[in-house]
C-alpha cells in the first residue's frame, strides 16, 4: 500500500479516535487567562516550560503531534483528492476581545462552517499570531491568522493563512479603528462577514497537530492556506501593541514533525 493510500485509509480512523478525547472541554478553557504561561523564555514561564508549569500541559513538553510545524516541500504529499475546502461562511453578530496574548474575533450567532472530510465544523473565532507560527521551508513571515472551528463531536479544526508586509489586509482594516480600544471585556462589533476573510489561493497544507498554546491538546486538524497573503506595517504594529507585555511576540517554537505525515492539496490541472 503506497504513503498516499495509507494516509487516506488512516484518515477517517484518526478522526474517530480524535473524537474520543475530551477535545471540547479542554478548548473551552484554551488561555483565557494568559498570566500562567509567557513566550519570553528568561521569565521561566516560557515554550520550553509549558509542560511544567500544570500538570494539564504536559503534552506542550511529551507530546507526538504538536503544532506549529515547518511545511517543507520534500516532505510533503501532494493529495489532489484532499479536494477543495469547503466553506459556507455567513454574516453573524460578533465581539472583539483582547485576551492578553492574543486578540481575538469571536462570533456569537451562527457564522455557518467548513466541511472536511464529510464532516461540518462551525465556525468559533479568529486571532492573530505574529510574527507566524507556521513556516514555509523555514521562511518565517510577520502574522498569522488562525480561524478556529468546532465540530458536534468536539473536535477541532483550524484554517491557517500567513501574511508578509505588503497592502493592508481588508478583514483587519475594519478593527483597526478599535483595536487601540479593546480591553479584556468583550466588544461588540455588530454583524460581521467572516467571508471577508481572504484566502486567495485553493491550495493548501493538511495535517494533525495541536493547540499551539497551552494545554497543547493534540488531535487538531489543521488546514494552511499555501498562498502568503499581505497586511500593512500599520496593522501588524497595532496587533503586537493591543497586547499585553510580554506577549507583542505570541509564536510558538517550531515543533518536531515526529513521522507525520504533511499533504497539499493542489487542483489537478485539466488536459
Amino acid at each position: 500500500m503506497s504513503i498516499k493510500t495509507n494516509f487516506l485509509f488512516l484518515l477517517p480512523i484518526f478522526f474517530l479516535l480524535f473524537s474520543l478525547l475530551p477535545i471540547g472541554k479542554a478548548f473551552e478553557s484554551e488561555v483565557e487567562n494568559e498570566i500562567p504561561f509567557s513566550y519570553v523564555e528568561e521569565s521561566g514561564k516560557g515554550p520550553k516550560r509549558w509542560g511544567q508549569i500544570n500538570p494539564h500541559w504536559k503534552v506542550c513538553d511529551n507530546g507526538e503531534m504538536q503544532s506549529p510545524i515547518d511545511l517543507l516541500n520534500r516532505r510533503v504529499q501532494v493529495l489532489p483528492s484532499l479536494g477543495k475546502l469547503k466553506r459556507d461562511y455567513k454574516p453573524a453578530p460578533a465581539t472583539l476581545r483582547n485576551r492578553g496574548h492574543d486578540i481575538a474575533v469571536k462570533w456569537k450567532g451562527d457564522a455557518g462552517k467548513i466541511n472536511i472530510n464529510s464532516t461540518d465544523y462551525r465556525l468559533l473565532q479568529c486571532h492573530w499570531h505574529s510574527p507566524s507560527e507556521h513556516t514555509f521551508n523555514g521562511s518565517r513571515y510577520n502574522l498569522e491568522l488562525h480561524i478556529v472551528h468546532l465540530s458536534s463531536d468536539g473536535e477541532i479544526a483550524v484554517i491557517g493563512i500567513t501574511y508578509k508586509y505588503g497592502r493592508p489586509d481588508p478583514f483587519l482594516a475594519k478593527l483597526m479603528p478599535i483595536l487601540s480600544s479593546v480591553g479584556t471585556e468583550e466588544k461588540d462589533l455588530g454583524i460581521i462577514n467572516p467571508g471577508n476573510i481572504k484566502f486567495g489561493s485553493r491550495k493548501y497544507y493538511r495535517y494533525i497537530g495541536s493547540l499551539t498554546v497551552p494545554p497543547c491538546l493534540e488531535g487538531v486538524l489543521w488546514t494552511i492556506v499555501k498562498k502568503v497573503r499581505t497586511a500593512s506595517r500599520e496593522q501588524v504594529r497595532a496587533l503586537k501593541e493591543a497586547v499585553h507585555d510580554g506577549f507583542e511576540a505570541n509564536a510558538r517554537p517550531i515543533q518536531e514533525l515526529k513521522g507525520r505525515t504533511v499533504c497539499l492539496y493542489t487542483p489537478r490541472v485539466s488536459t
